[in-house]
């Protein structure tokens, strides 16, 4: 299903997080920064998803999606997906346009490209969230999982192929892969959400089964965000 999102504001209290500030207030020229990417993530966001609601069967290969032939294999997602009546399999992308603004400040000016993609980050994790909101509108009757992020846990990062070709997401909204299966625009999100009658613990969400595990500034320093 497709709709549209828009983002008005971004959390610069997490992407100060992402940028390794803790208790320390940012300085005026980072004050500034902010100021400057915030506006200029804004405006050149694109935020666009999709997302299709699966039934699915649980077998020694895995998860088995009913009418496609995607099975995506390991113990994670079965956990993941347990006691769920179904599964919504969503990916959302700010556009290639931030990719392109970010390599330019890459070459320009590195304090405000670290700040740039600092909120850029918080920017997809926010459309996210917006995408989740519409989840809970849609099916009221149902408790949500947390996102489990296509590569974590022991889903291989090789299952973004099928994932995307099930949902078509390089015709829907420009998402496709690398040859190392890494997303491209980078800041996107592929991810499954379970659909459940039964109340959800909130145990299992962290940084293994989130998509920006591997680019996320903050866990490498070491911390890792409120989600």
């Amino acid at each position: 299903m497709e709709k549209s999102i828009k983002l008005t504001s971004l959390n610069r209290k997490e992407a100060l997080r992402y940028l390794g500030y803790k208790k320390n207030a940012p300085d005026e020229r980072v004050e500034e920064l902010m100021d400057e990417c915030e506006e200029l993530v804004l405006k050149t966001a694109v935020p666009r998803f999709i997302y299709k609601k699966l039934d699915f069967t649980v077998n020694e290969d895995g998860v088995a999606f009913k009418n496609t032939s995607m099975v995506l294999p390991g113990e994670s997602i079965k956990k993941h997906l347990y006691k769920c009546d179904s599964a919504i399999c969503m990916a959302v992308t700010i556009s290639e346009g931030i990719d392109r603004q970010l390599r330019v400040l890459q070459l320009t000016d590195m304090a405000k490209a670290l700040v740039f993609d600092s909120l850029a980050s918080v920017a997809v994790e926010q459309a996210c969230d917006k995408v989740e909101e519409l989840l809970r509108e849609e099916y009221p009757d149902y408790y949500q999982t947390f996102r489990f992020g296509i590569g974590y846990g022991d889903l291989p990062i090789s299952m973004q192929e099928p994932f995307l070709k099930v949902l078509d997401a390089g015709k829907k909204i420009g998402l496709n892969l690398n040859k190392s299966y890494m997303l491209a625009p980078v800041k996107s999100v592929t991810a499954v959400i379970g659909l459940t009658k039964e109340p959800v613990s909130t145990k299992n969400r962290g940084c293994a089964t989130c998509n920006l595990n591997k680019t996320c500034a903050y866990r490498g320093m070491g911390g890792h965000c409120s989600g």
